[in-house]
């Protein structure tokens, strides 16, 4: 079974194909992804109006792209699959709509898929693929959630973020440092150089005894202790940033093991953008294996946002029986959808 997956939910043009025949391990065939960073940094963060335009003018390009690297033709895939949120409404309209139309023309069956599912099965794909039952940390921009996942549709939300996501922390912490957009990789770069122990910093909800997660008022002391250095802070961006991603992977950390004793669970699967920080994987990686706990993370290009994780949700979802394929092709999109409500 050849998937053929569209993703659009934000600021980035996913397409891939994924094989997912058989039991067998899933397969990447090709992907291709464009990324409108460049477009947006103007404005100092996502423009939804230009986004959702930008997307029109890349899917069918990067469609016939994917095709080609994987030597398949369009009448070869088996299913259209697209994410059919959460996400900016107009840009996965994009996307729904190419993937419907396409599916239509083919006489193919089309399934619309939960953004954070692909996240969060996207390591199937990677060279060292988990296996069920196992908790999951989901870090994407916008998502920061502990889950308990015992089988592909089955999903215990264990705590989330009550106000700010850890990217979005990342994200505006850099900012408030004068950082360009996207912020959170300039800081995780410009933090190499720091000193994190320079800044005390809150690690909000650590002790809470829940694992929830709360990002809000790190970035308020973040701000504190940039207006406190005041023309000193260039000179002391790298220390702030430094303490800054400490702060975040502290939390991060500490709560993914809490989440690995209360389920007694010995498999943790990292997903979303945040997931490819340097600092959060080596510091999960010694608490694991104090811990005796088993680590799995997407392979680096496919922690973004990616066409590749929508095609590998749909064909897991298709072979665990939880979707049937219908005729018909109208559609709509769910710009805030929680996963519970997507799960079966």
């Amino acid at each position: 079974m050849i998937v053929l997956g569209f993703e659009s939910s934000c600021d980035e043009t996913g397409v891939a194909l994924v094989d997912c025949s058989g039991l067998g391990v899933p397969r990447l065939l090709s992907h291709a992804l464009f990324s409108q960073i460049d477009m947006h940094q103007a404005y100092g963060g996502v423009v939804p109006e230009l986004a959702s335009r930008d997307h029109i003018r890349r899917v069918l390009p990067l469609t016939q792209q994917v095709l080609a690297a994987a030597a398949i033709p369009l009448k070869d895939v088996d299913v259209v699959a697209y994410t059919r949120g959460p996400g900016l409404a107009g840009a996965l309209l994009v996307g729904a709509g190419a993937a419907c139309a396409m599916a239509a023309a083919l006489g193919k069956p089309v399934m619309g898929v939960h953004h954070l599912e692909g996240h969060l099965l996207s390591p199937f794909l990677s060279a060292d693929p988990p296996v069920f039952p196992f908790v999951a940390l989901l870090v994407s921009g916008g998502h920061t959630q502990l889950m308990r996942v015992d089988r592909v549709g089955s999903y215990e939300l264990l705590g989330e973020s009550i106000d700010d996501a850890a990217g979005e922390a990342f994200d505006k912490s850099a900012k408030l440092m004068g950082l360009p957009y996207p912020g959170g990789p300039h800081l995780a770069k410009l933090a190499e150089g720091g000193d994190a122990a320079a800044f005390k910093l809150p690690r909000p909800l650590l002790h809470s005894g829940n694992l929830d997660f709360s990002f809000a008022g790190l970035k308020t002391a973040v701000l504190t202790q940039a207006k406190k250095l005041g023309h000193d802070l260039d000179a002391r961006k790298a220390d702030l940033a430094a303490s800054t991603q400490a702060a975040i992977v502290d939390v991060l950390v500490k709560k993914s093991m809490a989440a690995m004793l209360q389920t007694g669970l010995t498999r943790l699967v990292v997903a979303g953008g945040v997931g490819a920080n340097a600092l959060l994987r080596s510091e999960l990686n010694a608490a694991c294996a104090k811990r005796k706990v088993r680590v799995h993370y997407p392979e680096l290009h496919l922690c973004t946002d990616n066409g590749a994780m929508i095609a590998l949700a749909a064909g897991m979802r298709l072979q665990a029986g939880l979707e049937t394929l219908q005729g018909g092709y109208t559609f709509d999109v769910l710009p805030r959808w929680s996963l519970q409500a997507s799960s079966h």
